[in-house]
């Protein structure tokens, strides 16, 4: 009888932390996408060409992937619940930082900040959400990640009415930061609050990812590419290659997010039923024909089709790629943030890379490059499969 009233409370805290855990990815979703709709208002009050604003949001990359390590070592010294709730604080009140700028130098050190707290946050959520997946014995990270997306779309949507009503983004920004940590503090009251045992070492505060996970961290590697080239370069890729109007171009890049949200909230029943190795190979596959669609195609509609693909393709890597750094070695925080860590650093690379290969010959061998890598998902995917004790 008591062991089945521990077993029924035990299910209650994993639900609720489950919820829980959904909030924060939503509120940190909403962070980036508050963030993205102002870059030009922070550009032009920041007094910074295109090349120096180019340069400087190059800066949120590098502070998340050095600061990453660091997450792994805060949740083991104060519990997880409280390094969620400190993390999520530091992440959106950070929104206010480049909206402050004045110059390049300002922008820069902001920018820097922004990304160091959104990579530890990022970690620290996404052990929590392994943790929870475990617990409940089925797939939920590919959901956890449709909220992240889903907050990223209510952000950039608030960000967009701001911007029309020619609302200054430092106030924007400011109310949108004070809602948002409100809402992450409180949800990071209801997550799990686990501590190390007694005889576990605490992590480094910096290290190299761990052996184990630098293949998880391939397939991490393949999907941010892909997706970040899609993000930043498929509106010029219509635009440039198949002469449309900027209109028309725009949507190419909606369809893409909107495909990878729906993609990753449908994604935890794909993954109950086929597993995450077959899930990873059908979707790599399908992210492979969008690619092929997108440099053969003679037409836009074509190519907005091929782009949704990709975006298709590419949604569940990511989370799944989490789910299975946390079954590798003994620190699941320190293996995530491996494998953030090697996933942050394709989405630094990829938008220079794809213009270096368009300025050395066209846009289209970029999205072959981008084929190519989402081929890869195919391959690397045996590497998700769930290990056994």
């Amino acid at each position: 009888m008591v062991d089945d009233l521990q077993a029924v409370q035990e299910a209650r805290l994993v639900r609720r932390s489950r919820i829980a855990v959904a909030a924060i990815f939503c509120v940190h979703g909403s962070v980036t996408g508050s963030f993205a709709t102002r870059v030009p208002w922070i550009q032009e009050h920041a007094s910074v060409s295109a090349g120096q604003l180019g340069l400087s949001l190059a800066f949120p990359a590098i502070g998340a992937s050095l600061s990453m390590p660091l997450a792994a070592r805060i949740s083991h010294r104060f519990g997880t619940r409280a390094a969620q709730r400190v993390l999520i604080a530091l992440w959106t009140l950070a929104l206010i930082l480049p909206s402050l700028a004045t110059n390049m130098l300002t922008l820069c050190a902001a920018l820097f900040v922004y990304g160091a707290t959104a990579g530890m946050a990022d970690v620290a959520m996404n052990a929590l959400g392994v943790e929870v997946e475990h617990r409940m014995g089925r797939s939920i990270m590919s959901g956890l990640h449709g909220m992240w997306s889903a907050g990223a779309l209510l952000g950039s949507g608030v960000g967009t009415i701001a911007a029309h009503l020619d609302i200054s983004a430092r106030i924007h920004h400011l109310a949108a930061a004070l809602v948002l940590t409100v809402l992450g503090m409180v949800a990071s009251q209801y997550v799990l609050n686990i501590y190390p045992t007694d005889d576990e070492e605490a992590p480094p505060r910096f290290a190299l990812p761990p052996k184990s996970a630098l293949l998880i961290g391939a397939v991490g590697f393949c999907a941010v590419f892909a997706e970040g080239a899609s993000l930043d370069w498929s509106a010029v890729y219509l635009r440039d290659v198949l002469t449309t109007s900027a209109g028309v171009a725009a949507g190419a890049t909606t369809g893409f997010a909107l495909t990878m949200a729906i993609a990753r909230i449908a994604g935890d029943a794909v993954v109950n039923r086929w597993g995450p190795v077959r899930t990873v190979r059908v979707t790599g596959a399908v992210a492979t024909l969008g690619g092929i669609l997108v440099v053969t195609a003679p037409d836009p509609v074509v190519a907005m089709i091929g782009f949704g693909l990709i975006g298709l393709g590419v949604a569940v890597a990511i989370p799944l790629a989490f789910v299975a750094a946390g079954n590798v070695g003994t620190n699941k925080s320190q293996a995530i943030a491996g494998v953030a860590t090697i996933s942050y650093a394709s989405g630094l690379v990829a938008p220079s890379i794809i213009g270096g290969i368009a300025q050395a010959s066209n846009l289209t061998v970029s999205f072959i490059v981008v084929t190519v890598l989402t081929l890869g998902l195919v391959f690397f995917a045996p590497v998700l499969r769930p290990r056994t004790a």
